[in-house]
Parts: C-alpha cells; structure tokens; sequence
C-alpha cells in the first residue's frame, strides 16, 4: 500500500476494530468455512494470513497448520486478533505489522499465504499477488476470498460496455461507505492477475453474501448524507447496479442487499512449467 492509502485504511478501520471483531459477515460467513474446505490445510504448514483485520480467517486456520501470523496495517486490528487468539486458545497463532503490496517476510517462507476480504483496500493488486508469489514456498498454496464486481454471467442482458459501467458504478458505491476502498475487480481479473503472476487456479467458487444496509454503514460511521446517498442509490440508482446488488426490504421492513464473494485457491507453477 502507499503511504497516503495506508493512513485512511488505519484511521477507518482502527476506529471500527471492535465492530469488524463481531461483525456476522467476517466472523461467522459462509465462504469462511468454504475456503479452509478448498484450501486442504496441513497439520506441516506455516501459513500467513494478510490483512487479517480482526484476525477470523487466521484463527480458523489455526487449528489445522502449525504456525499462522496474522499481519495487518492497523495496530486496533492486530490487537483484536490477538485477543481472539487468546481467546481460542491459539497458541500457534501470532501476529505481524505488514503491508500487502511489502510484505516484511523472506522468500519462500510460507506453505500458505491467505486474504479473506481485504484486497479491494488494496491500490496495487499485481504488486500483492508479487508478494505472495515470493513469500510463497515451492508447493505452497494461495487461498483468496474478497468482494467482486459484476461480469457477464451476473448481468446476462448487459452489453460490454454496460458491464465497464456498472463495474465503475459498484466501485464508486463502495466507496462511497468506505473511503479506503480500492478497486474491485470483475471474477476473470483475479484470474488472469494470478495467471499472469505464475500461479495456477485449482479452484474457483463464487457465492452470493447477503447484508443488512444498517450494520453495513453503521460499522464504517458513514455520515448521514453518505447513507442517504447510498440509499437513495440501491433504491433508485442505474438500472444494472440495481440488478447486481439486488436490494429489497426484508420482512421488518429493513433494507437488505447481495454481494459476491468470489473464492480462489491457486498453486505456484514451477518458473520452468
């Protein structure tokens, strides 16, 4: 991360440390127990996970490889992925200040390396995934699960152009919540990113993650007009967001939206294949 972009993520997330330590969508969501599934874990490995936040995806690791550090930028968050550690009973877990796009390990130190919604923060994606590239072990595995944006296959109607535009549109609205929010790519980028990076896709999975529109921008202290604004957005902004976000009023009356989680877990090939 640069410098500029680590600071709104530290004053964003230290402030709302406590929040992402309980929130249901980071502590208890389905693509949590999905990836340690798809990833295989092994009692041998030393794994890191990277911007742990409050340390959930590196504490259900634990359990299944000898070693894990949970490593992020913000120091609120480490502490409560501390305390959670502690809390389990995870003496094997522990905890690093490190930047994604700089990770301050050696190469090939890890037998994993896992990111569970975090890397949209991210301002340079290729320079993360060059990072777990060389942390990573020979045989080691990448196991990534993050937001996505909208592709062909979830705007079936949309046109080339349609899909550019509501993926420009998804982006904005997530900033708007959240002004440390990076950029999040369409299924196929992240694919191609690690393609590109030396690795190979051994699996691929994407599920829908329903939110409650209250905790969602309470947990980020979104200003008053920013809710409005976000609201007035899934209630009557363009018509292809609208189809990919899918809001609607659950049966209290409260306002509920869809996003896609896409799971990813991938090989590094040998620098010969």
């Amino acid at each position: 991360m640069t410098r500029d972009s680590d600071a709104v993520v530290r004053s964003k997330f230290g402030a709302a440390a406590a929040d992402y330590a309980t929130s249901e969508v980071h502590a208890k969501g389905e693509s949590l127990a999905r990836i340690v599934e798809l990833v295989a874990p092994q009692k041998t490995w030393v794994a890191l996970d990277v911007a742990t936040g409050a340390g959930h995806t590196a504490a259900v690791f634990a359990p299944h490889v000898a070693t894990i550090i949970a490593s992020d930028i913000t120091d609120e968050m480490l502490n409560e992925a501390a305390k959670l550690a502690s809390a389990r009973g995870l003496a094997n877990m522990s905890t690093a200040t490190a930047s994604a796009g700089a990770l301050p390990f050696p190469n090939e130190s890890f037998d994993l390396v896992c990111c569970r919604l975090a890397a949209h923060h991210f301002p340079d994606l290729e320079k993360f995934v060059a990072e777990v590239r060389r942390v990573l072990k020979k045989g080691g595995r990448f196991a990534l699960v993050d937001n996505v944006a909208p592709d062909q296959e979830r705007l079936p109607g949309a046109t080339p152009g349609d899909i550019e535009e509501t993926i420009r549109a998804y982006n904005a609205f997530e900033k708007l919540r959240d002004p440390s929010h990076g950029f999040a790519p369409p299924p196929e980028l992240w694919c191609d990113l690690l393609r590109a990076a030396g690795f190979k896709i051994v699996a691929r999975e994407q599920m829908e993650k329903e939110l409650a529109f209250e905790p969602w921008v309470s947990r980020m202290r979104c200003t008053p007009a920013d809710i409005a604004e976000l609201e007035r957005i899934l209630n009557s902004g363009p018509a292809h967001l609208r189809s990919f976000l899918k809001p609607r009023l659950d049966e209290n009356g409260a306002l509920n939206f869809t996003l896609q989680e896409l799971l990813l877990v991938a090989d590094p090939t040998d620098r010969n294949e």
